[in-house]
């Protein structure tokens, strides 16, 4: 399901300026690689491992099997072709590496029903401070996954439904809701030996949900990560966007340390506000390297994007044209492939980069809210099944 490492920081999502009571479409317009602003630039040997680390997980599935919920995506046995030949080319080759992809994708403008422009988040791999064992400070559990937590692809009773879940727990053989956030930080889980570690702040514990993966040091120094292992399915709320609602908050103000610096400035109602978004996560102790994204292959700074898989796959390079929340906007511009998702990454233009581990990448990821637009990369095979516009 979704990686939730991955849902956007809590920042509230611009509306529209003209919103429309059509449903998104997802929408393909070729365009020549020239025509790409600063693609000639690209370090594109340095995007190979990502892709490569992405073949590994599309090369075992069935050859016959379609690339992603869309037919226009390809099939698999189009994308073992393009995994085949990137993995041949030398590593740190910079004109082997461009030329393959430019020989061997066309590139499309994604649109939503032909408009192109979109927001882009961005997540990254927090630190927190924890134990083993609750003491002292150190009170708030983070679980792992309930036996009795039931997830549901609905893609597998309605072809319509493909990419959607659903989640809960059985009572009387009816699936109902299971517990919401509020009810699991009350106590709904204690006592099922459930709980994995223990951390001090309340605070950090609800950005790790949102990012869906993390780091946390113990007493001695060392680290352990932990990765997704599912979510209640109750549905994500914005919580950037409940600060607007309620005052307290401008729409222009609402960043991730903004967030952060209000809900410790405000802990009773900032509990309250935590408690709104229902959607609760629960992890694993990952062993190696990390994060670990929807895709199941682990995330590479600056090269990993989360997109919504209704429309697009997870495996495709993506070359992403934005701007960066670190250089007053200055342009922003690089291959990336698609290896995540996330309850907050919704809609054919929509993406959420993943920066990686440390200071500068949580301050990238909790200021980026940016419009840009991007464009999918798909085989020559499969342009026998994308109409041409």
């Amino acid at each position: 399901m979704l990686l939730t490492a991955c849902a956007d920081l809590g920042l509230p999502i611009p509306e529209p300026q003209a919103p429309s009571d059509e449903p998104s479409a997802l929408t393909l317009t070729k365009i020549e690689f020239d025509d790409l602003e600063s693609w000639d630039g690209e370090n594109f040997a340095s995007v190979l491992p990502a892709l490569i680390r992405s073949c590994d997980a599309i090369e075992k599935k069935a050859s016959d099997t379609p690339f992603g919920s869309d037919e226009r995506m390809g099939t698999i046995a189009d994308w073992k072709s393009i995994c085949a030949d990137a993995r041949i080319i030398r590593p740190g080759n910079q004109i082997e590496a461009k030329y393959f992809f430019e020989s061997r994708f066309v590139a499309y403008t994604v649109g939503d029903r032909n408009a192109p422009e979109g927001l882009f988040t961005g997540y990254y791999e927090p630190e927190l401070q924890g134990r083993w064992a609750p003491e002292a400070e150190y009170q708030i559990p983070i679980y792992s996954r309930p036996h009795d937590l039931v997830s549901i692809d609905l893609g597998q009773h309605r072809a319509e439904l493909k990419g959607t879940q659903l989640a809960g727990r059985v009572i009387d053989n009816k699936l109902i809701p299971y517990f919401s956030r509020a009810e699991i930080m009350g106590g709904a889980l204690r006592g099922r030996e459930l709980e994995i570690m223990w951390v001090a702040d309340p605070v950090d514990a609800f950005f790790l949900h949102i990012q869906g993966s993390g780091r946390v040091r113990l007493a001695d120094g060392s680290t352990v990560r932990v990765g997704y292992a599912g979510r209640n399915g109750r549905r994500y709320t914005s919580i950037g966007r409940e600060l607007v609602a309620m005052g307290a908050m401008r729409l222009e103000d609402v960043t991730a340390p903004a967030i952060r610096d209000w809900l410790r400035a405000n802990p009773a109602a900032g509990t309250q506000l935590m408690n709104k978004n229902e959607s609760f996560v629960f992890f694993r102790v990952v062993e190696g390297e990390g994060p670990l994204g929807a895709q199941g292959v682990p995330l590479t700074p600056g090269r990993s994007l989360a997109v919504d898989r209704a429309f697009l796959p997870l495996g495709a390079p993506v070359w992403l044209d934005t701007t960066d929340p670190l250089t007053d906007g200055e342009p922003l511009r690089r291959l990336l492939i698609t290896q995540d998702t996330g309850s907050a990454i919704k809609g054919p233009v929509r993406g959420d980069v993943f920066w990686g581990f440390g200071d500068t990448a949580a301050r990238r990821a909790g200021l980026m809210k940016q419009e840009g637009r991007y464009y999918i990369l798909l085989p020559k095979a499969a342009e026998r099944i994308v109409p041409q516009s």
